[in-house]
């Protein structure tokens, strides 16, 4: 059995991609200059699920993130959302499609209520008036609908809440606009057991709704907690896809550090099984 980052057709099913995922790249490759970041990308993500972007400093996680968010246009490749291919040239144009990014550093504003930086830049009127009733209720229900229950009031400033509680509202706010794909760029980063327990908890409350989660973490002891399967990449190649039961901590830590393991997470796999052709 080999894993291998080469480039396939565009007919073939790469290894560990659903041929009914909800979102599919194909042969994903960008370039800024003379640096390659990504090259020949192969990833899929099945609704439903938590797929498990992981890699080293530098790996292409982010940029390959951007590419699906409509921030980078591909150089090379494929994208098809629900079985039809599509160009996303803006992150509108990804949003439209359902899919939403919450990134590392959240983009809400302290100084305004919860309500206000859910529908930030999307408010609702009523006779050229803030629809604040509205608003309100619909706040209510997309955070009921993630069982976010410690917040004391969604009319509280954000400023005045914890960590965990500053990452929920930032997912309510994606899951809001009728999202399909949430990705997730280091939601359990500087956060404590508690909270991190939280989020932890919301990311599986979104697969079981029903929406595909990527989720960028270094962190592997929350990787292995709740993603469904887990994709390495290696200097902007994709390295290998496949279930969670596939790997363990070490396996992964070698995919992404060299490329290629000699271990087995289970007896019935030989220690070769796990490799990327160079």
């Amino acid at each position: 059995m080999t894993y291998a980052s080469g480039t396939l057709e565009s007919s073939q099913t790469p290894r560990g991609q659903s041929s009914n995922a909800l979102l599919e790249l194909r042969n994903i490759s960008k370039h800024f200059g003379p640096v390659q970041c990504l090259t020949d990308v192969d990833l899929s993500v099945p609704a439903g699920k938590v797929t498990a972007l992981v890699g080293d400093n530098g790996a292409g996680k982010s940029s390959l993130v951007k590419c699906i968010a409509g921030i980078y246009a591909p150089d090379a490749g494929e994208i098809f959302f629900e079985g039809k291919h599509v160009k996303m040239r803006s992150p509108k144009d990804a949003g439209d499609l359902g899919i939403e990014t919450v990134y590392q550093d959240l983009a809400l504003c302290d100084n305004l209520d919860i309500v206000q930086n859910m529908f930030l830049g999307r408010e609702r009127t009523k006779w050229r008036m803030l629809n604040e009733v509205s608003m309100e209720k619909s706040a209510k229900e997309t955070l009921a609908s993630l069982s976010v229950t410690t917040v004391q009031s969604i009319r509280q400033p954000v400023a005045s809440l914890s960590g965990g509680q500053r990452q929920a509202v930032a997912v309510a706010k994606a899951v809001m606009w009728n999202a399909k794909i949430v990705i997730l760029d280091e939601p359990t980063a500087a956060l404590g057991v508690a909270q991190t327990r939280m989020v932890l908890d919301l990311v599986l409350r979104l697969a079981k709704n029903g929406l595909g989660v990527i989720l960028i973490s270094h962190n592997m002891n929350d990787v292995f907690e709740v993603a469904d399967r887990i994709a390495v990449l290696r200097l902007g190649r994709l390295v290998t896809q496949d279930n969670v039961d596939m790997f363990d901590r070490q396996i992964v830590v070698d995919l992404m550090t060299t490329g290629i393991s000699t271990r087995s997470a289970n007896t019935n796999r030989s220690i070769n099984d796990i490799k990327v052709e160079e």
